[in-house]
């Protein structure tokens, strides 16, 4: 396989990640595409280091269903730590 469209695919899997995490964490409205992007690829890469962490180090191939959920998984996870710290939703106003 091309090395870009590994690229490709983490953007792809990143946005969609981010997209579902942030309906599922209630962000969806004030936060972009661009924002989901962003979130979902931090986010692929810490559920992949608390997975690793967990489960140890797998070097096999899941497929793209494991990798979404590894990412929804982290995306969630940011979110809810960006929503405790900041007390807001990423991209909005913090609240009084």
């Amino acid at each position: 396989m091309n090395p870009n469209y590994g690229i490709i695919l983490w953007i792809v899997i990143g946005a969609l990640a981010g997209w579902v995490g942030s309906m599922i964490m209630g962000t969806n409205a004030r936060q972009g595409a661009l924002m989901n992007v962003i979130v979902g690829v931090i986010g692929a890469v810490l559920g992949g280091f608390l997975t690793r962490s967990l489960f140890g180090d797998y070097s096999g191939n899941n497929g793209l269903f494991a990798s979404f959920g590894v990412a929804l998984l982290g995306a969630v996870i940011l979110l809810g730590i960006v929503k405790l710290v900041t007390g807001s939703r990423p991209g909005g106003a913090i609240r009084s």
